[in-house]
This record gives structure tokens, sequence and C-alpha cells, in this order.
């Protein structure tokens, strides 16, 4: 799923204030293997190409990346509630090369209710290696919806509408401190040039450090 730097950003910034007060339930992490060199780690909007295997409480392989379908590792965008909650904790701070063992407990799996052939109450085992690491794309659809004038740039007032509106779609109050924050924050990271908008070549142009 193809989401732009803003919407992943969001979507993150919701769940922390949705999560706020309540304890996270735990997830048990085990590294099996770190490469000796490691260029870069990951964090979230990268988009993590991955080999994967999940099993049972009991042992039983549920799926497996390498053995079942196509046979090939999956692309997983980290911190957008792309896959469950577990695998967005789980793999950050991650090195190409890394394998790490994942314990995922049902509320940051797949909850009361289960899915498929995953009983309702299920604690997950991850056998998880990451292949590679690239930065997350932007979509030229998102910067569309959020140019509000059609000038092919988008000023703080235009970024902080996208915000309200996103924060609405998930059910939270408009926060206008929290807005502006947000955008001041963006427009650090974003307006390469300082000249006050984010053009739409800033917007996706994919940066190093994104």
């Amino acid at each position: 799923m193809l989401l732009s730097v803003l919407s992943w950003w969001c979507s993150w910034l919701l769940v922390s204030v949705s999560g706020a007060g309540a304890p996270e339930a735990e997830m048990k992490m085990e590294v099996l293997h770190k490469p000796f060199i490691c260029h870069r780690k990951s964090k979230n909007g990268d988009l993590l190409l991955l080999h994967h295997e999940a099993y049972f409480e009991n042992g039983t392989l549920l799926l497996s990346s390498r053995t079942i379908g196509d046979k090939q590792p999956v692309w997983f965008t980290l911190g957008i509630k792309e896959g469950i909650k577990g695998w967005d904790l789980g793999l950050r701070d991650m090195c190409a090369g890394e394998q790490r063992k994942l314990v995922i407990p049902p509320s940051l799996a797949y909850g009361e209710e289960g899915k498929g052939k995953i009983p309702p109450k299920t604690t997950l085992t991850f056998k998880i290696e990451l292949v590679e690491i690239r930065n997350g794309p932007r979509s030229h659809e998102s910067f569309q919806e959020m140019d509000l004038n059609d000038d092919w740039r988008l000023s703080k007032h235009e970024v902080k509408e996208y915000l309200k509106k996103e924060f609405e779609r998930h059910g939270h109050p408009p926060n206008d401190t929290l807005h502006e924050e947000m955008a001041n924050d963006i427009f650090i990271r974003e307006d390469k040039n300082k000249d006050g908008f984010i053009s739409s070549r800033e917007f996706t142009y994919k940066h190093d450090e994104l």
C-alpha cells in the first residue's frame, strides 16, 4: 500500500495519541542474527523487504514466504498500520540481513476476534529476515489532495488542513496546537529551499534521510 510521508506520519502520531495512558501489551523480541556491518537501520516510513514465517504457540507453521505461495519476500511499509501492530513495533531499528524472532500477543496481532485461520486471542511467533531497506514511497495523488489551490506547492495552511481531516477521519477531535507543531516539524524536514512552501519536487523526491 503506497502512502505519502504525511500519511504515515499522521497515522503514527494518531496511534500515539489514541494509545496515550494505556499500558502496552508485552511483546518478546529476540535477535537471531545481526550482520557485522549495518549501514542503515529501519525506521517508520521505510519500505522493508522481508522473509517471514509465522507459527502458532504449539509450533505449527501458519505461513512462510519461503515455502508457501510464490516463495518470494514481501514488501512492508513500517509504522503506518499496514499490518499488525506487533510488526510496526518489532521491526524498528533493524539492519538489512538481520533476523529476529517476535512473540506477539493477541492485542498486537489479531485481537479478540482473530482472522481467517487465526483463532481469537492467538499469540503468534514470527521469524523474520530483513532483506532490504528502501525509502518509503511518496504518492503524487496525496500531494494533489493536499494542494487545495492547485499551485503545485503546499503552504503550511494546506498541510494543517490535511492534518485536521486526517484526525477527523480517525475519529479524533481537531487539535490546533498539535497541528501547528506537526506542520512546523514537517516543514523543517521537507522545505529544502526554505521558501515557506513544499514544492511537488520536494514532496515526491526521495531524500536519503527519510
